[in-house]
């Protein structure tokens, strides 16, 4: 017992280790994982030989329910919104035409069997969640107009449009092509897979809000059981629980949860380990041996892939929606291809499927994170698609200041009780410090004999706030026909029912009071009550 043990701490701590290599040489987190995974198998130096494709179906299965829910749950809706008919028909029609354009390839030019051509398509037609966020959260890719969470929400959604045409070939090579059966399957996949994701997530959400956790940590614990039924509950019934998972990871995340902050910071860990668990695992049941004989009909996949199959789905698709050239082609190249691709190929194996078909996906897989991976940012950069006035890291819900102080400004106006007055001579609250002052565009460090004048900005720092006191905020735009345009926020108080602590207006955020006149396109943060 002690030595399994010890050997998996030691290829977590090679994984940790691996990661900041592969940072600094510029290759993607989870191609590196792999890499050390073939190091360790039975044709690498450690020569550990696994060669039991169930338990790693099962295994790699299980670790796809935190990548995809954790997916979700750091899906920042206010910003996936706008995208999400774009990103929607890329994870479901452009999976579809991906898969036909490939299942064509492989059958006129490669001259695979019909069905192992429909299943080599179908397998490696989804892009991978866990690759495309390790990217662009890693190398903090701000990209224009919308694209980190059109790409974001394509990759975490399209898995499961992948695996029912994974499901269908492989029922049409078991010769059960009835499509009274086949139609049921997509039915019940996409019907109960949402509807029990929908229906799980806001039970899970009644919870939170009205149930008390008595321990600290339990309520994490919670949430790592409300993710795994979520996988298994529609999958018993014949639904899609990857669609499942993604769905209540989605609703969960954008819900004001309490102690959110400490439950960010147990699923980045937990998310982290499965990432390197599945992609470690993956390049152990690998050998490499066989891939000279199977290296240049993957290559040519993955050429193809690349370069001509995933590009002609996104232009048909994107196109009408009057996308760029420049973000039309840099989403066709963000197409990665990981994780779920391989354990579709290992279902094929355990369904009785001899084509080498696992291999062949793997090796696809490797040149996808290696070579596109690698170049994202170079292929952003040179398509002028950086924006410098973005963060990537805000269209996660799991974006958090990671310093235990908050900063925040105050510009002092010519009726302020501080004006005119020196820092020793104003009455602070505890554990209130002013830390800088912007003085005609001078940068002051203060002390008790600053003065403070007209028209200066304060910097002022306190201790972040640290309680399980469930503080719910949430959004509300002022649309043009609201009644609420030109009112004073005292004046609507009641009907808001909850306290406006801020707005966004025109990109400038204001901290109104009650003589504060809303307009239109105003965003209000508000305090629930």
């Amino acid at each position: 017992m002690s030595l399994p043990l010890l050997l998996g701490a030691f290829i977590v701590l090679l994984c940790v280790l691996f990661n900041r290599v592969s940072n600094r040489l510029g290759i993607p987190m989870l191609a590196a994982f792999i890499l050390l995974g073939m190091l360790f198998g039975s044709d690498g130096i450690f020569k550990i030989a696994f060669e039991n494709f169930f338990f790693a179906e099962e295994i790699c299965s299980f670790a796809l329910i935190f990548i995809m829910f954790y997916g979700g749950f750091g899906t920042k809706w206010t910003c996936a919104k706008p995208v999400a008919a774009k990103a929607l028909l890329l994870s479901s029609a452009g999976v579809a035409l991906t898969a036909g354009l490939t299942a064509l390839f492989c059958y006129f030019v490669l001259r695979f069997d019909p069905l192992i051509s429909l299943l080599m398509g179908s397998v490696i037609s989804s892009t991978d969640a866990a690759s495309v966020f390790s990217i662009l959260r890693s190398k903090k890719l701000n990209l224009k107009d919308g694209t980190a969470s059109l790409l974001e929400v394509e990759s975490g959604s399209n898995d499961p449009m992948s695996y029912m045409l994974t499901a269908s070939a492989l029922t049409l090579l078991r010769g059960q092509a009835d499509p009274g059966a086949i139609a049921y399957l997509i039915f019940s996949q996409v019907v109960y897979g949402i509807v029990l994701g929908v229906a799980i997530a806001f039970a899970a959400r009644h919870i939170f809000y009205n149930f008390q956790f008595s321990t600290n940590g339990f309520d994490a614990a919670f949430l790592v059981a409300v993710a795994v039924i979520a996988y298994a509950l529609p999958n018993l019934v014949g639904g899609n629980g990857y669609m499942s998972a993604y769905l209540t990871g989605i609703i969960l995340g954008n819900s004001s949860l309490p102690n959110k902050r400490t439950l960010v910071h147990f699923f980045d860990g937990v998310t982290g380990l499965m990432q390197m668990a599945i992609f470690f695992l993956l390049g152990l049941v690998a050998s490499p041996s066989q891939m000279p004989q199977i290296i240049l009909p993957a290559a040519a996949i993955a050429l193809f892939l690349t370069l001509v199959a995933r590009p002609a789905a996104i232009f048909a698709l994107l196109s009408p929606f009057g996308c760029s050239k420049e973000q039309i082609l840099l989403v066709s190249w963000s197409g990665l291809r990981g994780a779920a691709s391989i354990v579709f190929a290992i279902m094929s194996i355990n369904h009785g499927v001899k084509h080498n078909v696992f291999h062949i996906v793997f090796c696809v897989v490797l040149l996808s994170i290696l070579i596109q991976g690698t170049l994202i940012p170079a292929v952003a950069q040179r398509l002028r698609m950086i924006d410098e006035n973005a963060d990537v890291l805000t269209t996660f819900t799991d974006y958090t200041d990671e310093v235990d102080l908050q900063f925040v400004k105050l510009k002092i106006s010519g009726k302020h009780p501080w004006n005119n007055h020196s820092l020793k001579e104003i009455a602070m609250p505890p554990e209130l410090l002013i830390v800088l002052l912007l003085r005609d565009g001078e940068r002051i460090v203060p002390n008790g004999a600053t003065e403070i004048q007209e028209e200066d900005v304060l910097v002022v720092c306190a201790p972040a706030f640290q309680d399980d006191t469930v503080i719910r905020l949430s959004e509300l735009t002022i649309k043009p026909d609201s009644p609420w345009i030109g009112q004073r926020i005292s004046a609507i108080h009641d009907e808001l029912g909850s306290l406006v602590i801020m707005i966004q207006r025109n990109g400038q955020t204001i901290v109104p009071n009650g003589q504060t006149k809303l307009q239109q396109n105003d965003v209000l943060v508000l305090n629930q009550m």
